[in-house]
C-alpha cells in the first residue's frame, strides 16, 4: 500500500512541476509566456483559469498524499527506547565461538558474522616498565 502510495504521490509531483512551469510567468523565466494567447490551445484568460485550478487541485493532492505518507511511516515505526537495550548483550549463535574478551573489534564482529579471520592475532607481549631506580638511602652528615 505504502510504496503504491509513493508512485502516486512522485506522478502528483511530477504533474505539479510541469503545471508551475506552464504557467505565465511575470517576467521571469517561465515557460509558459512569451507568445500570443491565441497560438495556445487555449485563450490566455481560460488557459490562466485552467492552470490555476490544475495547481490548486494537485497541491491539496500533494498535501494530502504527504499527509497520508506521514501517518503510515510513523504508524508502522516501533516505539524505542534508549533504554531498552541498556545492559543487555546479544548470546553468540549456536555453534559460535564467543568473541575474546582481548581481541579487537574488527576481530569480534568477524567473529559474530561468521568470517573469522585465518590467524587470530595474537598481539605481542607489551615490553615490562622498567622499575624507577631506588632512591639513594640519605647519607648522615
Amino acid at each position: 500500500m505504502q510504496t503504491v502510495l509513493i508512485v502516486v504521490h512522485l506522478i502528483i509531483v511530477l504533474a505539479l512541476i510541469a503545471v508551475v512551469l506552464l504557467q505565465r510567468s511575470e517576467g521571469g523565466l517561465g515557460l509558459g509566456g512569451g507568445g500570443s494567447s491565441t497560438q495556445g490551445f487555449l485563450t490566455g484568460r481560460g488557459q490562466a483559469n485552467a492552470l490555476t485550478r490544475a495547481t490548486a487541485i494537485l497541491a491539496a493532492l500533494f498535501f494530502t498524499t504527504s499527509m497520508v505518507l506521514a501517518i503510515l511511516s510513523h504508524r508502522t515505526a516501533a516505539p524505542r527506547s534508549i533504554f531498552e537495550g541498556a545492559g543487555q548483550t546479544r548470546a553468540p549463535a549456536a555453534g559460535q565461538p564467543a568473541p575474546a574478551p582481548g581481541g579487537n573489534l574488527l576481530d569480534q564482529l568477524r567473529q559474530q558474522q561468521g568470517d573469522a579471520p585465518a590467524a587470530p592475532a595474537t598481539p605481542a607481549p607489551a615490553p615490562a616498565p622498567a622499575a624507577p631506580a631506588a632512591p639513594a638511602a640519605p647519607q648522615s652528615r
